[in-house]
């Protein structure tokens, strides 16, 4: 009898919100299975894999992930559609890992004012570490505007005088670069660069857009794309015979996804940042986190491109969130989730070595640092120090 009782007492005790139970945590999701950038469909089937994985072992404090993903298309307006069918209809506990700025940018709003945890968001742009307007908004990997200033500095550094040409997807994804690159090359940019040519998401090709900035002729050429799209400009500067440093962003970075297609002739000595450890390098071979990733892949998700650094995001992101609702415990309340999510201090193995997540309810940014890199043979080659958001060594 005083079993029973003990037992009653401790379920009385659990709390939960809309979408979850005792048993179960809806999780919503919207990804691009179709359309532009369907290449990051392979994060939310990885993340898919990987819960069930987290399932199959048990759950999260006795509750099984419910994850419910939906395409959109990289459509804004069918983003916002989704997220209302996630949160309306199938009242979803938290929406996480939206693909995408310009989605995210459309449906930031609606979420907040409903107070629906809208979590590691799938875009680094700058304005998802912003507690004080949007607390119910989180990013996840460093933000664009930090990755622009870094490849801005090194530029100043290492090539002084010289001037840029720069592609950019025209939207919040692509304006953030951009704002990044403004700030860190300051009263000198009207000299450095000489073209800034933008791309519709629409568009079937970026060619006419690479041929105006050839145009201009400048020395260096930063390509601000989604990974269909970036690998098109890369193919497009090579059959030009055009020869100019390259910059590629880090969403952009797949060996699979981006550089095989624009050709590995075309893509050497690219130069990009890097805050996951690539899984085609050979020097995490025998990495421990990147074996348990591999192990991972090949029982969860072998039709997955374990050649693919997408897959290798999914996974550590999945992983943050399976940190972030352990350490709700039982109460699985919105306000318990965020209050965790602003509270993580932690380090996940696919990341490179030194760089931590970390949260507080001032700090929304959990990734803060990268390292430059340069595309060599057929992969990527770290080179310099782990550089924080200010584009600086750390200190």
């Amino acid at each position: 009898m005083l079993l029973t009782l003990g037992s009653e007492v401790a379920t009385a005790q659990k709390k939960n919100d809309t979408g979850a139970t005792d048993t179960e945590i809806k999780i919503g999701n919207i990804a691009p299975y179709s359309g532009p950038a369907s290449a990051y469909a392979t994060i939310a089937k990885t993340q898919a894999a990987y819960f069930k994985m987290v399932n199959e072992a048990g759950g999260i404090n006795g509750r099984k992930i419910n994850f419910i993903s939906y395409d959109d298309g990289y459509s804004p307006p069918k983003t916002v559609e989704q997220v209302r069918k996630l949160v309306e209809s199938d009242e979803v506990f938290a929406i996480y890992q939206v693909i995408g700025t310009p989605g995210n940018s459309a449906i930031q709003k609606y979420l907040n004012q409903k107070k629906v945890p809208h979590t590691f968001i799938g875009s680094g742009a700058t304005k998802w570490a912003d507690p004080k307007n949007f607390p119910w908004s989180m990013g996840w990997q460093p933000n664009y505007q930090s990755e622009a200033r870094i490849y801005a500095r090194y530029i100043q550094k290492n090539y002084p005088g010289k001037t840029v040409g720069v592609l950019y997807q025209n939207d919040d994804f692509g304006k953030d670069y951009l704002t990044g690159l403004h700030e860190a090359f300051g009263k000198d940019k009207a000299q450095i660069i000489v073209a800034e040519v933008p791309y519709e998401v629409s568009s079937p090709s970026v060619d006419s857009q690479v041929v105006q900035i050839r145009s201009a002729n400048p020395d260096i050429f930063i390509n601000i794309a989604t990974p269909k799209f970036a690998a098109q400009a890369i193919k497009k500067v090579a059959e030009m015979k055009w020869t100019p440093v390259q910059f590629v962003t880090n969403v952009s970075v797949s060996v699979s996804a981006v550089m095989k297609p624009a050709g590995i002739e075309a893509s050497q000595n690219v130069i990009s940042a890097a805050y996951l450890k690539d899984p085609n390098d050979p020097q995490w071979k025998n990495d421990p986190g990147m074996n348990e990733w591999r192990a991972f892949m090949s029982k969860w998700y072998p039709e997955g491109d374990q050649a693919d650094a997408s897959t290798v995001f999914g996974y550590g992101v999945a992983q943050g969130l399976v940190q972030a609702l352990k350490q709700c415990g039982d109460e699985m309340t919105r306000a318990n989730l965020m209050k965790q999510l602003a509270s993580m201090d932690t380090e996940i193995g696919i990341y490179l070595p030194g760089i931590r997540i970390k949260t507080s309810p001032t700090d929304f940014a959990p990734m803060e640092q990268l390292r430059l890199m340069q595309f060599k043979g057929e992969g990527w080659e770290l080179f310099g120090p782990l550089m924080d958001g200010g584009g600086l060594p750390p200190s």
